[in-house]
C-alpha cells in the first residue's frame, strides 16, 4: 500500500515563496514518475510538474516554468515543490502522485497513487 502525504500548503503573498513535501512510503520507488498536479475550485486537476525517479528528468507546465521547482531526496523518499513568485492564479489544491512507469505523462489519468493534498492560497 502506497501512501502520499503531501505538507507545506497555506497563504503566501504574491511574490512570495512556499514549498511543499511529498513524503511517499509503501514500496519502492525506483521506476516511476513522481507528479504535482494541482486543482483550483471549478476546475480540472491539472499538471505542474513531474520527475523521474531515477535519472531526475523534470519536466513543467508552462505556467510554473522558471518559477517552481521539483526535487527530490531518496534518502527520506520525499519529493518537493519549491514555488517562488508566486501568483493569485496559483491558488489551488496541490497534489503529489506516482505514476508506476519509466514513461512521462502529464495527465491526472497517468498516475494510480494520490495524496490527500495540500491547499496553497497566494494573495495581491
Amino acid at each position: 500500500q502506497v501512501q502520499l502525504v503531501e505538507s507545506g500548503g497555506g497563504l503566501a503573498q504574491a511574490g512570495g515563496s512556499l514549498n511543499l513535501s511529498c513524503a511517499a512510503s509503501g514500496r519502492t520507488f525506483r521506476n516511476t514518475v513522481m507528479g504535482w498536479f494541482r486543482q483550483a475550485p471549478g476546475k480540472e486537476r491539472e499538471f505542474v510538474a513531474a520527475m523521474f525517479w531515477i535519472g531526475g528528468s523534470r519536466y513543467y507546465a508552462d505556467s510554473v516554468k522558471g518559477r517552481f521547482t521539483i526535487s527530490r531526496d531518496n534518502a527520506k523518499n520525499t519529493v518537493y515543490l519549491q514555488m517562488n513568485s508566486l501568483k493569485p492564479a496559483d491558488t489551488a489544491d496541490y497534489y503529489c502522485a506516482v505514476r508506476y512507469s519509466t514513461a512521462m505523462h502529464y495527465y491526472p489519468s497517468g498516475y494510480s497513487s494520490w495524496g490527500q493534498g495540500t491547499q496553497v492560497t497566494v494573495s495581491s
